[in-house]
């Protein structure tokens, strides 16, 4: 069962089990918020055993691209489509937030996002990256990298 978020009254229902929960909250508000003004788009999200497909196909291209394993539990999964751009994302338990931002078009844009919660230490897997900061109104201080995807998924 999906339901949308509300980036106006933050909630951390879903995402109860999280020491970081009302960071990793306004994390998944701002993106929310993101979608919303830019797309006019709804985000809904899953419970990540319920959208197993998303979770598996972003840990798919983590692995291939990069090697990479998230070890924290995922607690959310969303997966949104518009202007030829397919958004996936996955909402971890440690309050990582990792998306998959592909072009369906061939030579299109295609990248993996992180983000992490205030709160949170970069897990061990995503040691090797450098973090920028963004001030967020919804998630307080967002640290965030990213890599290109070369691959096709």
């Amino acid at each position: 069962m999906t339901h949308i978020v509300d980036f106006k009254d933050v909630s951390t229902a879903g995402l109860e089990s999280s020491p970081v929960a009302e960071a990793l909250a306004g994390l998944r508000a701002n993106e929310a918020r993101y979608f919303k003004n830019k797309y006019d788009v709804d985000f809904a999200v899953a419970a990540a055993d319920d959208a197993t497909a998303l979770v598996d196909y972003v840990a798919r291209v983590l692995d291939q691209e990069r090697g990479i394993v998230i070890e924290s539990p995922a607690l959310e999964a969303a997966e949104v489509e518009v202007d030829g751009i397919r958004w996936t994302h996955v909402f971890y338990e440690s309050g990582l937030a990792v998306n998959v931002m592909y072009t369906l078009a061939d030579a299109g844009k295609r990248a993996v996002g992180f983000k992490l919660s205030e709160g949170m230490d970069p897990p061990e897997e995503l040691s090797a990256f450098k973090w920028a900061r963004q001030k967020s109104k919804l998630a307080g201080t967002i640290r965030g990298s990213f890599f290109v995807v070369k691959g096709e998924y």
